[in-house]
């Protein structure tokens, strides 16, 4: 498969040039620098690299979506990505096209969460989370939906469409491609720690921005699925099955006509009977759609989310009550999807999810 690596820079002349001569061993590289002040653009040149530019900031997305341009005017067939801040290890790029070269229609996915190395602990916990709810609200089971570390067939961008910039983009692609009948396939990755002095991602503006946007989509989620069960209960009286039932039932008690009591009794009995197996249905097809785990999960949010926030800006000043609730409450996003324990998962929804707005 012919693919193109693409970095999207801002400020990171401190660690690009060592992120682009890894890469370039596996492919060739395009950084697009994202209105840099701090000579990233020169360093990237002299690196070897092709470097696109934004005269101002613009923002994640737009970077990505420059790439994917650029790719296209090169002929690839895919575009690698992966951040400039020396977090991602390019040695996993031939993990990544292998993974892509076995299937169609699919997104590959460097698991940070699966890989060498151990993420610290907000930011571990910040993406379990985000991958519970995600996970969930897609019908494919990811657990690390915050990784910049990917695969994407260029097609994809000929059927998927985004609206949010930023960090958004990651989450919302992941989201639309499901939608549209696209698989995710995770790959083991190392989490390497930051070689940039500071992240881009600021758990304020970012993190609160990637949670408005899942919020919106659980929210679309839950109407989806009181729908589904709504739609269960209330076919008790569809004619054809109220028919069947009643036939079934007075078949039952026709035997103790003799006896009004028993007649009554044997009539009650399979009406309870077809009652209880109507809600056992119910209850399994919520199950199975990950639906009480997402309840749960849904619940224990609001006290979740102010933990996530406050690990995040406190850092190791603060005690971690977060990490043993994610444990026992989130899991990962396998749970939330109804998914089982395999390690990688091409599976999408029953039925695809409203965007909402």
């Amino acid at each position: 498969m012919a693919a193109i690596v693409v970095i999207p820079v801002a400020d990171e002349a401190r660690t690009i040039a060592r992120v682009i001569t890894a890469a370039r061993a596996h492919a060739p590289v395009v950084v697009v620098d994202d209105g840099s002040r701090d000579g990233s653009a020169e360093v990237a040149l002299a690196a070897g690299a092709e470097v696109l530019r934004h005269p101002r900031r613009l923002g994640k997305a737009q970077a990505l979506l420059t790439g994917v341009a650029a790719a296209r005017r090169r002929g690839a067939a895919a575009m690698i990505t992966l951040d400039g801040d020396g977090q991602h290890d390019a040695a996993s790029i031939p993990l990544l096209l292998a993974a892509a070269a076995r299937v169609e229609r699919t997104i590959i996915v460097g698991s940070r969460l699966d890989g060498p190395g151990t993420l610290p602990s907000a930011r571990r916990n910040a993406v379990r989370l985000a991958s519970f709810f995600a996970s969930w609200t897609c019908g494919l089971p990811m657990r690390d939906t915050q990784s910049g570390f990917r695969l994407y067939p260029l097609t994809l961008f000929d059927e998927v469409r985004t609206r949010r910039g930023g960090f958004v983009f990651e989450t919302e692609i992941l989201l639309a491609a499901a939608a549209r009948g696209w698989a995710v396939q995770e790959v083991p990755v190392a989490a390497l720690p930051r070689g940039a002095e500071r992240s881009r991602f600021r758990p304020l503006r970012d993190g609160v921005a990637i949670g408005v946007f899942l919020a919106r989509r659980v929210g679309a989620r839950w109407a989806h699925e009181g729908r589904l069960i709504g739609h269960d209960v209330l076919g008790v009286f569809d004619a054809q099955r109220m028919s069947s039932r009643h036939v079934a039932m007075l078949q039952a008690a026709v035997a103790y006509s003799d006896s009004p009591v028993r007649w009554s009794a044997a009539f009650v009995t399979v009406a309870a009977r077809r009652a209880v197996a109507r809600l056992g249905a119910t209850w399994r097809a919520t199950r199975g759609r990950g639906s009480v785990t997402a309840a749960r999960g849904t619940l224990m949010a609001p006290v979740a989310l102010p933990l996530l926030l406050l690990q995040a800006l406190l850092g190791r000043h603060a005690p971690d009550l977060l990490t043993p609730l994610v444990n026992v409450v989130y899991g990962d996003g396998r749970a939330a999807a109804g998914a089982g324990d395999d390690n990688v998962r091409m599976t999408v929804g029953p039925e695809p999810i409203p965007e909402g707005p």
